[in-house]
């Protein structure tokens, strides 16, 4: 569906919004697999998906998609970006089909407020998503509260990823709430510099405070735990929705009345995502899935074999 090109102006004027996703470090994007070209072979359509690949509940969900979508006979591109603000801009103009994974009520609420009207929700497929603040599980500090007053024992730093992510905009808006914002400096530059970060203090089992989500694959990978949040600031808990451009319903009904069926609960996306971020990586997504939908499709009603 391509209803209008991107402008640059667009794309510019959506990365200066202060709720980005939870991941990315530039602007523009690549299109293809991972490359540029079209995936699939089907005759009901082409659908463009989008997402960031450094945000891995997009990228597991994109190419579970792809597989699905490619067996009921629709062609498959996918495009990849580093900036939520263009994906959304995209997304509202047509020029991607589908956002697989967003986080519309809560974190990307300020781009729902931008472009909403012009996206159309086919659906949630997890509902238990959280921003949060995280130390590891060897830490005797269990809320955020604790923070207070020991900035030291951490060097004065909370260690965040890319600073327009929504992640980071809620983390700003948390620091005052617990009065540490005099006493600690918010580190953001790039998911995997964070994560380099934690992986570095808790090989060494030093202390450590990072900025983090669930559902994401590191929170098992490494030993970590979440901080208690009982003033709320970082959020309740929110779904994770499939996005489409509107008036994608309309022109895509299969695909539509597939997408709204697709429902995971925590072992299931858990799975999914260690399967195509860890265990197979980059360059096998596509046996991931297929690994993936072995183990579990016999769960789903909805799963094209």
């Amino acid at each position: 569906m391509k209803k209008k090109f991107l402008t640059i102006a667009a794309i510019g004027a959506a990365a200066t919004l202060t709720l980005a996703g939870c991941s990315g470090d530039g602007m523009g994007g690549t299109g293809g697999g991972t490359g540029g070209e079209d995936t699939g072979s089907g005759d009901k359509g082409t659908i463009t998906l989008g997402f960031l690949p450094s945000w891995t509940d997009g990228l597991s969900t994109a190419y579970l998609l792809q597989d699905q979508l490619e067996k009921i006979g629709y062609t498959v591109e996918m495009k990849t970006l580093t900036e939520a603000g263009p994906l959304y801009t995209g997304l509202a103009q047509g020029d991607v089909d589908i956002y697989p994974s967003a986080w519309p009520e809560l974190t990307h609420a300020e781009y729902m407020n931008t472009y909403g009207d012009d996206i159309e929700d086919l659906g949630a497929y997890y509902d238990n998503a959280k921003l949060t603040i995280a130390v590891p599980e060897y830490s005797e500090l269990n809320s955020i509260e604790d923070l207070a007053g020991k900035g030291a024992e951490f060097d004065g730093k909370i260690f965040g990823i890319e600073p327009g992510a929504g992640l980071t905009a809620q983390t700003q808006k948390m620091m005052p709430e617990y009065g540490l914002d005099s006493e600690y400096e918010l580190v953001t530059s790039s998911t995997a510099a964070m994560l380099t970060e934690l992986k570095s203090a808790t090989d060494k089992q030093e202390d450590i405070v990072v900025t983090l989500w669930r559902p994401f694959w590191a929170n098992d990978a490494f030993p970590l735990k979440d901080l208690e949040d009982p003033k709320g600031a970082m959020g309740e808990s929110e779904a994770l929705h499939f996005l489409g451009t509107k008036g994608f319903a309309e022109e895509f009904p299969e695909a539509a009345e597939l997408i709204e069926k697709i429902k995971l609960d925590d072992e299931q996306y858990g799975s999914l995502e260690d399967l195509v971020v860890n265990e197979y990586g980059e360059g096998k997504e596509a046996d991931a899935i297929d690994a993936w939908l072995e183990e579990h499709g016999d769960e789903f009603d909805w799963v094209v074999s």
